[in-house]
């Protein structure tokens, strides 16, 4: 690896991972990058992202820096994730949690305007 890595910021690709700031379980919108939201408003919206590899990325970084697995971010991702991959209808539930969700980290002022 020829790209120095500090102990505090580790990552496995191109998406920066703040260790230090891990798990904390208070996300700001400015604080997600750019590609992460991108995905993240995607799983909002009425076309998905359809490949689970892209899902999956974004999932990493909300468990990471959000409230790990019971984050709704990751729980959405997830599964939107095991959809795509079993054909199986997805947790309505799940998905309105995670609009909410969105709306306290500030991408938006109400869940509808997500879609």
């Amino acid at each position: 690896m020829s790209q120095q890595q500090r102990p505090n910021d580790v990552s496995i690709d191109d998406i920066p991972l703040d260790v230090s700031n891990t798990q904390s379980g208070e996300v700001d919108s400015a604080e997600v990058p750019e590609e992460i939201e991108s995905i993240t408003r995607g799983l909002a919206g009425e076309h998905p992202p359809t490949n689970p590899l892209i899902v999956l990325k974004a999932a990493r970084w909300w468990y990471i820096h959000g409230k790990g697995g019971t984050d709704p971010a990751f729980r959405w991702a997830i599964e939107w994730a095991r959809h795509l991959a079993t054909d199986t209808p997805s947790d309505v539930e799940h998905f309105n949690e995670f609009l909410e969700y969105l709306v306290t980290v500030g991408f938006g002022d109400e869940p509808h305007e997500l879609r």
